[in-house]
């Protein structure tokens, strides 16, 4: 059965990006020491065509989210950034190369229409205007039985949990404080979620907690 998860790393005071985020800095100021215990894997450099890394207890984790997933819901500031007006004559193609990492299809939520974007290796950008529910419900059509992982940002997280179409979350605690920046669960809002704790595991530079949502 497919479940609606997402998979993000916070700071310990529960920033997912530092302030100031702009094209040249997306992950904002301080922001990719979030993700240097990611980086130095080699179960994420190799889906981003890099060579060598380590193993960790964060590995196997990395591996099983990465198989169990079907299709991902994302927000048009992780996609691409650089602005939240019409997308122009010539729009830019993203953060993602020719090549991007997911190798499924991808659902963009935006307020801007734009037409589909194929990319190699199995990527392919939809871009859905009527919100996160319609984008949700698009990408389990596509996953094919697997799970649909929302990856981003934290605004599209949070309309998604308000939504109640989550079913299950992995935060993954990085030894940094960020200070201010874009917070995880900002506006969820108080007694609006209810989850319960399924699995700690601990690794190098980072601690993964893994919840399921009560509904």
């Amino acid at each position: 059965m497919t479940k609606i998860t997402f998979d993000i790393t916070t700071s310990l005071d529960g920033y997912v990006a530092g302030p100031n985020q702009s094209v040249d800095e997306p992950l904002g100021e301080g922001g990719e020491a979030l993700h240097e215990w990611a980086f130095a894997l080699e179960a994420w450099r190799k889906p981003h065509g890099r060579e060598g890394g380590e193993t960790t207890a964060s590995s196997a984790l990395m591996e099983e989210g990465l198989a169990r997933t079907g299709a991902v819901v994302m927000g048009r500031k992780m996609f691409g950034g650089g602005g939240t007006g019409p997308w122009g004559d010539e729009p830019w193609e993203g953060w993602w190369g020719d090549d991007p990492p997911f190798h499924v299809p991808v659902f963009v939520v935006t307020h801007h229409p734009r037409e589909k974007l194929e990319k190699e290796g199995g990527t392919t950008f939809t871009f859905v205007t009527d919100g996160i529910k319609a984008a949700v419900e698009q990408a389990r059509s596509a996953a094919g039985g697997k799970d649909v992982s929302i990856g981003g940002g934290a605004d599209v997280i949070q309309q998604a949990l308000r939504a109640g179409l989550v079913d299950e979350f992995q935060v993954n605690v990085a030894p940094v404080l960020l200070g201010s920046g874009t917070s995880l669960f900002g506006e969820v809002g108080t007694g609006e979620l209810a989850v319960e704790p399924t699995g700690v595991v601990e690794a190098p530079a980072v601690t993964h907690l893994r919840y399921r949502v009560v509904k």
